[in-house]
């Protein structure tokens, strides 16, 4: 069982109260989380990798909880989200892919077991990477007005021996959203699709 030793969490939050033209009735809200972790494979490559995720699935229902709380505590406002991963500089790409169970599944299970694929993004980055975390509808992919991203990173980190994780999650569309396609009252949450 490796150990995923955290050095650090943090948590930016936002509130869009303008884009240009009228501001929304409502401001868009959106927040990310992120762990700044020892990676226990850094300076060596590992066949086995894939049962390391369930090390980490403590870690991606911590950081969902610090995000529902984070965006008022009501899971049921929040129809946006998305993951990701910075590896630093000794790993490799597919360590970031480590996040894709316990970072997903985590989502999906406090918001209501939602439908479509989280979006994710990785990479290999030097300390002080940032990288754009892509948003998408939580229980369907074709949400057009639901398609975001949201840059983040941390300055101290990743060292060249940690990953950076990332969860974000986002109520409401985008401010001033007008590009037509399916709107999210008329998902039917079948599929993860439409």
């Amino acid at each position: 069982m490796p150990e995923f030793a955290l050095r650090k969490i943090a948590l930016l939050t936002e509130e869009i109260r303008h884009e240009g033209g009228p501001a929304p009735a409502v401001p868009r809200r959106r927040a990310a989380a992120m762990a700044l972790v020892k990676n226990p494979f850094a300076g060596r490559y590992v066949d086995e990798l894939e049962s390391a995720m369930d090390d980490l699935k403590p870690l991606g229902l911590e950081m969902t909880d610090r995000l529902i709380a984070a965006l008022g505590g009501d899971a049921s406002v929040i129809d946006g989200f998305g993951k990701g991963a910075i590896v630093g500089t000794a790993g490799e790409l597919e360590h970031g892919a480590l996040w894709h169970v316990p970072g997903g599944y985590a989502m999906r299970e406090r918001l209501g077991d939602s439908k479509a694929i989280v979006p994710s993004a990785k990479k290999v980055g030097a300390f002080g990477a940032r990288i754009d975390i892509p948003l998408g509808h939580i229980n369907a992919a074709y949400v057009r007005s639901h398609f975001d991203a949201m840059e983040v990173g941390l300055s101290d980190g990743p060292r060249p021996d940690e990953i950076l994780f990332v969860l974000a999650m986002a109520c409401g569309p985008r401010v001033h959203n007008r590009m037509g396609g399916l709107r999210a009252g008329d998902v039917k949450g079948e599929d993860g699709l439409r």
